[in-house]
């Protein structure tokens, strides 16, 4: 019996899942608990929604985040470019000088 014990101790201690997998517990976006005989719609393979409305807020706001890293990508890369060119510019001028 002291085995069986200290074996559900350890099973009780390791997280359930892979560390950052929500469970099928609850809405990834409102956090209702989900019924034993409720529909769960997914997104993305392993998130789960109480409802086809949560999931596709969901999807408006992962397609909002896109569009902003986009243009963060798009204005740094543009950024740098400008950068580039000043530092090229000015290492022809010190040559030359």
């Amino acid at each position: 019996m002291t085995a069986s014990v200290a074996c559900s101790f350890f099973f009780d201690a390791e997280p359930a899942g892979e560390a950052g997998m929500p469970t099928l517990d609850a809405c990834a976006l409102c956090a209702k608990p989900f019924a034993r005989d409720s529909d769960i719609f997914m997104y993305r393979g392993d998130t789960p929604f109480c409802s086809e409305g949560c999931r596709h807020e969901q999807m408006q706001l992962d397609a909002v985040y896109a569009r902003q890293a986009a243009r963060r990508l798009q204005r740094y890369s543009s950024s740098g470019a400008a950068a580039r060119r000043g530092h090229q510019e000015t290492r022809k001028v010190s040559v030359v000088s």
